[in-house]
């Protein structure tokens, strides 16, 4: 089923409230089945779109409740490219991987804490994409 898939793209509009970012992983979770991927990849995949759908709520669309955040899905090559755009100006400055030790001490706040998750979990990550909406944040993860 998976191969005449390929050339589609699944388009998901959220409304920018923090909760509808479930919306995305369940959706996304779907996709990822029609195409193989492992449960332990899909947990990935819910857990980078959660991340990604919840940054770009609070902070690219800084709560705004007009705005929306888009989260496009792509197959191709054996892996799923997640665009997550939101109508900010992108993230200024990447902050220093957290001090997860730190962090599960309660010594420091979880900041940056999304950002670290995408990357670790995420075999690519792009950040500061520009559109014609705004930001985008565009992630691919292998089967």
């Amino acid at each position: 089923m998976g191969s005449n898939l390929n050339a589609r793209v699944v388009k998901i509009i959220l409304p920018n409230m923090v909760g509808y970012e479930r919306i995305a992983m369940a959706s996304l979770a779907s996709y990822a089945r029609m195409f193989d991927f492992s449960p332990e990849r899909i947990e990935d995949l819910k857990t980078i779109v959660a991340e990604a759908a919840i940054n770009a709520m609070q902070h690219g669309n800084k709560g705004r409740p007009d705005a929306v955040v888009t989260v496009d899905l792509n197959f191709k090559d054996d892996a799923i490219q997640i665009m997550v755009t939101d109508e900010g100006n992108g993230i200024q400055e990447l902050l220093p991987k957290p001090d997860i030790d730190r962090i599960l001490a309660e010594l420091d706040p979880p900041i940056g804490f999304g950002v670290f998750l995408i990357q670790e979990l995420a075999d690519e990550v792009e950040f500061n994409l520009d559109t014609d909406k705004g930001h985008c944040l565009r992630m691919v993860v292998k089967k």
